[in-house]
C-alpha cells in the first residue's frame, strides 16, 4: 500500500467518527482501536475465522475485483467484511453476525495491528467495499468446502 492510499484510508475510515480528529489521535497515541459506528458509510459481516479466512481466500480470483476491507480479530475468532450500508441487513446463517445501523465496530487504524485487530485487506481510501452478492456467493462455496472437510467423528 503506498503512502497517498495509506493516508486515503485513514480519512475514509476516520469519517465514520463521530469526531474524527479524536479518532486519529486515539490510532496514533491511544490505545489504537477506535470504536465506530456501522451504518452510515458501511456495515460489517462478521463470521467465524475459518470460514472468513478460506471466503478471503476465494475473494481473490483474477477474475474478480480486489477484495473490499476486511478485518480480522484473532481474540474472538472473526472475520470482518466490509458491506455497503443496508438497512434491511438480511444476513442470515450459523455463526454470522451482522452490524448495521446503530452497531458499534472496533477498528485498528489501516496501517497496522492494534492489540488483537487488524486489517487483512485494508480500505483503500476510494471507499470499496465488498459486494454483497460475490461475498454471498464465496461464503456458500467457503461454507460448502469446510462441511466436506470437517471430519465426522464416531461414523
Amino acid at each position: 500500500m503506498t503512502k497517498t492510499m495509506w493516508m486515503r484510508g485513514v480519512e475514509w475510515l476516520a469519517a465514520a467518527a463521530a469526531d474524527p480528529r479524536a479518532c486519529k489521535w486515539e490510532w496514533d497515541h491511544g490505545e489504537g482501536v477506535a470504536l465506530l459506528e456501522a451504518g452510515r458509510f458501511w456495515d460489517v459481516l462478521s463470521v467465524p475465522e475459518r470460514l472468513g479466512l478460506l471466503t478471503l481466500d476465494l475473494l481473490w480470483r483474477p477474475s474478480l475485483p480486489v477484495p473490499g476491507p476486511t478485518l480480522v480479530d484473532t481474540a474472538a475468532g472473526r472475520v470482518g467484511f466490509l458491506l455497503p450500508p443496508d438497512p434491511a441487513g438480511g444476513w442470515v446463517g450459523a455463526g454470522l453476525r451482522y452490524a448495521g445501523k446503530g452497531s458499534w465496530v472496533a477498528v485498528p487504524p489501516p496501517y497496522r495491528p492494534a492489540r488483537f485487530l487488524d486489517w487483512l485487506v485494508p480500505p483503500d481510501g476510494g471507499g470499496a467495499l465488498h459486494s454483497p452478492g460475490t461475498l454471498e456467493e464465496a461464503l456458500r462455496e467457503a461454507n460448502g468446502a469446510l462441511t466436506v472437510l470437517t471430519p465426522s467423528y464416531g461414523q
